[in-house]
């Protein structure tokens, strides 16, 4: 009686060598039970074995399996018909496809060599039923969701709004399940989103956030990771992580997000694109769901600086506009903290610039003012909701909310009157001039990367945005550096209301 998982019919353009289908046949099952070792086993060893996808390209061995180890294994299908296209004694293409269980057709192609390990896979592509929405990028999406006026500086662009902002007749949802599950419907479009449909874009969807935005990583253990369009496997940089992985995967032009404590830069810098985090105050906030309104602004993800730029300046019509300084600074005590390979990259890059050197003092004690008072602030928004909904948010993001519920509040007023010292040191180390900084602490780390790693990274990388919120100035994350092929962006920190300034004096800068 014939196997039916094996059934498939063979189309061979030659006789199939020895031992080629039995091994393409192990893959299978091992792919089917996420059988690891075996999985790796028949991967060529080695740095150029290739694993593609939609997702990106995986370049290694070692890469492709910590890819396999991360991922849980993969959606369950059957293998409908196999062409074997022999190209020597050694060596043969092979196309499976393959019907998911979820419905849909799909196709894996694969290149095996034979070796002294046997018949094993040197380059791989996956190409899956493409879903008509990705619920890891999206809450809700139109075609589009809502139509812009059709005529204006941003006519023919498509938004992605972060899933904090109001678009009248849906609701809120804050990356929370229950929260999404009670909220009320909104009577009235935020005006950050009205000013971009007034100037001719369209509204595309409402996309994910991490939970209550307390977050930097972009992961949500509710509705899934949304995918990193640079680092295949990576994480894609929170709390505007929907917004910016819309707009790096081409699904979106401009990504709607906010930024409390680098919720912009920092999927900016994972993914390579351009994002802006505002003036504190330029662009207006009514409509928003608040995480700590003392650091909270508003700011666009792009693939491009003109699209950024048009966005700024029809966004912020009548605030006031400041010019950016001539001079370039950086600061090298901040920059002692970080892995070799950011910091040497980071200076090798202003090698190219006249800089000047500052200092911006005790950064570990600014950023502990500044994490009180955020935590002091978040729980303020939240912790009544979050009293009366136990679980309702999970991870590093309810430890937060756990430490920021013990804060009392003579903890909170010394923290506040803590930054304002800070905030005067730091306007002084900065005035005159545009600090450059990395715009995080590293390149995205791997969604397989431990907590401590993720905790690590975040810490360092607050170490570096906070100082654009503590003073309440713009901060611009530019893709200008890449390390091992991952993005990583360059931050300017320029005087308040010389955002417009800061996007334009960026165009100059050369790419790493």
């Amino acid at each position: 009686m014939p196997d039916p998982v094996r059934s498939a019919a063979v189309h061979a353009d030659a006789a199939v060598p020895d031992g080629l289908l039995d091994a393409f046949w192990r893959y299978e099952d091992a792919l089917m039970a996420d059988d690891v070792p075996t999985l790796d086993a028949l991967f060529a060893e080695g740095p150029w074995t290739l694993r593609g996808d939609a997702g990106g390209l995986l370049v290694g061995h070692d890469a492709i399996a910590a890819f396999r180890r991360g991922r849980g294994g993969a959606p369950q299908r059957q293998v409908v018909a196999v062409h074997v296209r022999v190209l020597d004694a050694t060596t043969a293409a092979v196309v499976a496809v393959v019907e998911p269980r979820t419905g849909g057709r799909g196709q894996q192609t694969q290149v095996w060599r034979l070796g002294p390990a046997g018949w094993q896979v040197l380059v791989a592509h996956v190409a899956a039923p493409a879903p008509a929405v990705d619920g890891r990028v999206w809450r809700e999406v139109g075609t589009p969701l809502v139509a812009g006026a059709g005529s204006g500086p941003l006519a023919g662009r498509r938004v992605a709004v972060k899933d904090l902002f109001a678009v009248a007749g849906r609701p809120i949802g804050a990356g929370v399940p229950a929260y999404l599950a009670a909220a009320r419907t909104e009577p009235a479009t935020a005006p950050a989103v009205q000013v971009l449909l007034d100037a001719g874009a369209d509204l595309t969807g409402i996309a994910r956030t991490d939970e209550f935005a307390y977050s930097i990583a972009g992961a949500n253990p509710h509705y899934g990771t949304p995918p990193n369009a640079r680092v295949p496997g990576g994480l894609p940089g929170g709390s505007s992580n929907g917004p910016a992985s819309a707009v790096a995967l081409g699904q979106a032009d401009v990504g709607l997000g906010t930024d409390t404590g680098g919720s912009i830069r920092v999927p900016a810098s994972y993914q390579g694109l351009w994002g802006l985090r505002t003036t504190h105050g330029r662009v207006p906030r009514d409509g928003l769901l608040p995480l700590a309104p003392r650091f909270d602004t508003v700011g666009w993800l792009t693939r491009d600086r003109e699209v950024l730029a048009a966005c700024s300046r029809v966004s912020a019509i009548g605030a006031p506009a400041v010019a950016a300084p001539e001079r370039f600074a950086i600061a090298p005590r901040a920059l002692e903290a970080l892995e070799a390979p950011v910091r040497e990259a980071f200076l090798r890059w202003t090698r190219s610039l006249e800089v000047e050197e500052t200092d911006l003092g005790d950064l570990v004690a600014a950023q502990e003012a500044f994490r009180v008072v955020q935590a002091a602030e978040a729980w303020a928004s939240y912790g009544a909701w979050l009293t009366a909904h136990p679980g309702a948010v999970s991870g590093a993001v309810a430890d937060r909310f756990l430490a920021a519920s013990r804060i009392d509040a003579a903890e909170a007023a010394r923290a506040r009157a803590d930054l304002e010292a800070h905030r005067a040191r730091l306007e002084r180390a900065v005035d005159g001039v545009i600090l450059l900084l990395p715009a995080a602490a590293s390149v995205a780390p791997q969604t397989t990367a431990d907590p401590t790693t993720v905790d690590r990274v975040r810490t360092a990388t607050l170490r570096l945005t906070c100082v654009a919120g503590i003073i309440g100035a713009p901060s611009l994350a530019a893709p200008l550096l890449e390390i091992g092929g991952a993005p990583l962006g360059v931050a300017l920190v320029g005087p308040r209301d010389s955002d417009d300034a800061l996007v334009h004096r960026a165009a100059a800068f050369p790419a790493a």
